[in-house]
């Protein structure tokens, strides 16, 4: 049974509504966090010890995981649990053959979003690609900036990563050629980033942004079929995997799914009752509000609000 087990970090339980984190509340807990592969093979990872942590975090378990983990640690409270597909693509056989899947519909319009791009890009497609500790040095320079000035970072802390640790991790996982990185180009400036590490035959969906002001360019779809494109031809990959929580993106480019929930498990402490109470409460009000948007037909403009 194998399962990844990262040390113990202040995780910052959010509060959102929409994709805005209003604030947060700091727990220290570990990270447990399963592999696509855990999940195909129904390899269930040991539950850690947790002598000094208040819980633990974790991330895209399947039922009979959650189960296992619920039974084997009784009296835990349960929090901020989000159940989802997580897509990934299943890339046996050609891009030709991954690009068929679609409906005649999705594939004209994946089509017209690219020879927007390619209009308005002067008549091709800049895409490069990087993955010798080289290159992604220069891929950092480029994608560090882009990604500061992307909603992922400016509202969900989820930007790419930087200092120099984590750019001591990326071109270690290069050297290993064992990272997947990508910039597409307007004018010869990128508006959009895709960074995959790879694990054994799995491309792992880590990071990726574009430049809000070219949203009407569709620079993340128009990327993410062309990085396919070219994922497609090495040969390869067995899975590109969309890791955890849902979304449009994922759900439009995935082949495949499988059900999954990720959640904290939290000491019964007074304090850590308290978090999970507010935090229930919370989300309980957000979900009535947008109930309401919905029922007095404002659900379009709360939304946009919201982003």
């Amino acid at each position: 049974m194998t399962g990844d087990l990262t040390p113990s970090t202040e995780y910052r339980i959010p509060f959102t509504v929409g994709s805005r984190r209003l604030f947060s509340i700091e727990r220290s807990v570990a990270t447990l966090a399963f592999s696509l592969q855990d999940i195909l093979a129904g390899r269930v990872p040991p539950v850690p010890a947790l002598n000094s942590v208040e819980g633990l975090r974790v991330l895209s378990a399947p039922t009979a995981a959650e189960l296992r983990l619920r039974s084997a640690m009784p009296g835990f409270l349960i929090g901020s649990r989000e159940q989802y597909a997580r897509y990934f693509i299943d890339m046996a056989g050609s891009y030709e053959d991954y690009f068929s899947r679609f409906s005649a519909k999705t594939r004209s319009t994946l089509r017209r979003k690219r020879r927007k791009f390619e209009k308005a890009a002067g008549g091709s497609l800049d895409l490069r690609a990087y993955r010798t500790p080289e290159e992604i040095d220069t891929f950092t320079a480029l994608a560090q900036p882009l990604s500061r000035r992307t909603y992922q970072a400016r509202l969900l802390d989820a930007g790419l990563p930087e200092g120099e640790a984590a750019q001591a991790e990326r071109r270690d996982l290069a050297a290993e050629d064992r990272l997947r990185a990508f910039l597409l180009f307007l004018d010869n400036a990128p508006v959009a980033y895709l960074y995959l590490p790879v694990e054994r035959e799995t491309l792992v969906y880590a990071y990726l942004g574009f430049d809000p002001g070219h949203a009407g360019l569709s620079p993340g779809t128009v990327l993410q079929m062309a990085a396919l494109e070219n994922l497609f031809a090495e040969g390869r990959y067995q899975y590109f995997d969309f890791t955890e929580g849902e979304g449009a993106h994922k759900a439009l480019f995935g082949t495949d799914s499988v059900d999954c929930a990720s959640f904290l498990m939290l000491r019964p402490t007074w304090a850590n009752r308290a978090v999970i109470a507010s935090l229930g409460g919370f989300d309980g009000t957000v979900k009535s509000v947008k109930r309401l948007a919905r029922q007095t037909g404002v659900e379009g403009t709360l939304r946009r609000l919201l982003r």
